[in-house]
């Protein structure tokens, strides 16, 4: 049966060593170059999204690799040659996608520190007003039980209140900087493509 014009990829990786330094290469094979790009991306090859399964599976695999181990891609086409022309544009294509992406990545990461400042600030504003209001109203209450559990009510609000920036800034932000690491690290990998040989291509010799 032949296989679907847009049928997922087929990767492999391995080790591989470039004679000084041993990096981890992904293994693609797909049909034709177009299928590693976005069909409803109307933009030129270069500057197209890549395929959301290709892009996905890149990804999943860069996590997988040690962190600062070089990485390289190589694309074999079964279905068409390669050339020096479309070797350079998949280079391009892939190395400005996963710059772009680390890129808008590091933009979320600087928006979360801004929510956390400011999360951070009416936080403390609350706690401060909370412990003030707290102790005014057991004031009314002067030595009473219910005096101290209202205090107590109004400071574990005020705590609270500072839930979300403590959050931010202990556990939200390194996931989103790692991610911003491996998109630069994915931008920067070796592209290489293999083509089919010539009786393979279309319109070959039959």
């Amino acid at each position: 049966m032949a296989e679907p014009e847009h049928a997922p990829t087929v990767p492999r990786s391995a080790p591989a060593d470039t004679g000084r330094v041993r990096r981890a290469e992904l293994e693609l094979h797909v049909g034709e170059m177009r299928q590693l790009f976005n069909a409803m991306d109307p933009a030129p090859f270069r500057e197209r999204d890549l395929d959301p399964n290709a892009e996905e599976y890149i990804v999943d695999w860069g996590r997988e690799t040690r962190a600062g181990e070089p990485l390289g891609l190589v694309v074999r086409l079964s279905r068409e040659p390669a050339t020096p022309e479309n070797a350079a544009l998949l280079f391009d294509a892939v190395h400005g996608y996963f710059r772009q992406r680390a890129e808008a990545t590091r933009r979320k990461l600087r928006q979360l520190f801004r929510v956390g400042r400011v999360s951070l600030v009416i936080g403390l504003a609350f706690l401060a007003g909370a412990i003030v209001l707290g102790e005014f109203v057991a004031g009314l209450f002067g030595t009473t039980s219910y005096g101290g559990i209202i205090q107590g009510t109004f400071v574990i609000g005020g705590w609270v209140a500072l839930w979300r920036p403590l959050e931010i800034f202990l556990y939200d932000w390194w996931p989103i900087r790692a991610e911003a690491k491996l998109f630069d690290r994915l931008g920067e990998m070796d592209v290489r493509v293999l083509g089919a040989s010539p009786a393979a291509a279309p319109g070959a010799a039959r």
